[in-house]
């Protein structure tokens, strides 16, 4: 019996354990592409563990399509001069990612410009 109550404590503390190393991984994004996608804000989430940038771009028809672009946690931005106010909605920008391996329209943040060609805080 306590081996059982060994084997369960153990499973209970790996499992969680492995999920929260998984929840920071970069597999879901293709780090040997890079993509630029120009658009509109429609929201910038300041939010933990992960800002968000949702974005919409016109794909190659020039339907809408919204992008969700993940950027670190807000101390991190801070640091390299974001704000929560830096984006605002229906403002222009060009965005830099790392795209999701599976083709969504989405990525990792790489950096931020605006349409003249200005970084937007320091590297993200």
């Amino acid at each position: 019996m306590r081996k059982y109550l060994a084997l369960a404590t153990a499973l209970a503390v790996a499992v969680p354990a492995g999920q929260a190393q998984a929840h920071h991984s970069f597999a879901m994004f293709d780090q040997s592409k890079e993509v630029t996608v120009t658009g509109t804000v429609r929201q910038f989430q300041w939010t933990n563990p992960h800002s968000y940038i949702q974005l919409m771009a016109k794909d190659a028809s020039g339907k809408d399509v919204e992008w969700s672009m993940e950027m670190g946690a807000p101390m991190y931005l801070y640091a390299r001069g974001w704000r929560p106010s830096t984006l605002k909605v229906g403002m222009l920008v060009s965005i830099r990612i790392n795209p999701l391996r599976n083709g969504k329209p989405g990525g990792v943040v790489i950096d931020v410009t605006t349409p003249d060609g200005k970084a937007i805080g320091k590297n993200t």
